[in-house]
């Protein structure tokens, strides 16, 4: 006889890459047995009930929410307050909300304005794994395999509620880790939100060139690792990037000071410091490098 699966209803905001591959991931390891999504649109809804990712498209969070063991909020961070507020007057006693968004404590903010006393019902995470498509066509089951999923647990979470959100996403395959808030954002501000700024930067800067065909032209192996992320989803990367935008600017505060430190040695002909800098960096890339193929990727 087989066993019950350890959830029943899932309820997914936004069927895309990460909302998405949360549900095939549970989908395939027989741990829900059935998964509701919302989305923006009725033709990503279908698309995402073609491709199995949901088993159908919700219509009103009314009828949804009061049974739902868990509902993630996969959209972008942006959208989280409005659909907090939505779902806030329809929680169960025993639901429990959790997102998937790149910052937390702008939406921490949004989740205790809109849940109030309830607070203890949401519990921020963010998966980091995820891919330059989009859309539920982007979703795939193993996407969080091996990959890290970072909880900031609330003062008001309890241990029972906190431990349901891991062992969901430790069920999709993800390596779970902890933090505050308030570290989350700032770690992420510079492993993560700073890069992407940098990326998008970079190719905005020859995109808008007279002669940009040229550059892009001879652009290489180099630049295409550089740039792989300036590919990413501009309305997501803007969201976040106002989101963490205290962090993000000192963080892009540092990286000016790194690279004017860097023009004066270039100005000065100074290779000592040149090589300095490069050396430093090269042993740290590698040593992280090593530590992530030995975790399996940190996505």
């Amino acid at each position: 006889m087989a066993s019950q699966p350890e959830f029943g209803k899932i309820v997914v905001f936004g069927t895309g890459l990460i909302g998405g591959s949360f549900a095939l991931a549970l989908k395939e390891a027989d741990a829900v047995e059935e998964v509701v999504g919302f989305g923006r649109t009725p033709a990503t809804l279908k698309a995402a009930q073609e491709l199995l990712v949901i088993d159908r498209a919700g219509i009103n969070p009314a009828h949804e929410i009061g049974d739902a063991d868990i509902v993630l909020v996969a959209t972008p961070v942006a959208q989280m307050p409005e659909i907090f507020a939505r779902i806030a007057p329809y929680l169960g006693p025993d639901t429990i909300v959790t997102d998937g968004g790149s910052t937390k404590g702008d939406v921490v903010a949004a989740a205790r304005a809109a849940f109030g006393d309830r607070i203890g019902q949401f519990v921020p995470a963010h998966p980091i794994a995820g891919a330059e498509n989009s859309g539920p066509a982007a979703a795939h089951g193993n996407l969080y395999r091996g990959k890290k999923v970072v909880v900031t647990p609330l003062p008001e979470n309890s241990d029972e509620v906190l431990d349901r959100v891991k062992r969901a996403w430790a069920l999709c395959g993800a390596d779970i880790y902890e933090l505050s808030p308030e570290m989350h954002d700032r770690v992420f501000a510079a492993v993560s939100h700073l890069p992407h700024l940098l990326s998008f930067a970079l190719v905005h800067d020859l995109a808008v060139r007279d002669d940009a065909d040229l550059f892009f032209t001879f652009a290489a192996s180099g630049f295409r690792d550089f740039t792989r992320i300036a590919a990413s989803h501009p309305e997501m990367w803007r969201d976040i990037s106002l989101a963490n935008r205290e962090a993000l600017l000192g963080e892009l505060d540092s990286y000016r000071r790194q690279l004017d430190d860097l023009r004066d040695a270039l100005a000065a002909a100074d290779g000592s410091r040149l090589e300095e800098v490069f050396g430093i960096a090269r042993r740290a890339r590698r040593e992280w490098d090593g530590s992530a193929r030995r975790e399996g990727g940190a996505g």
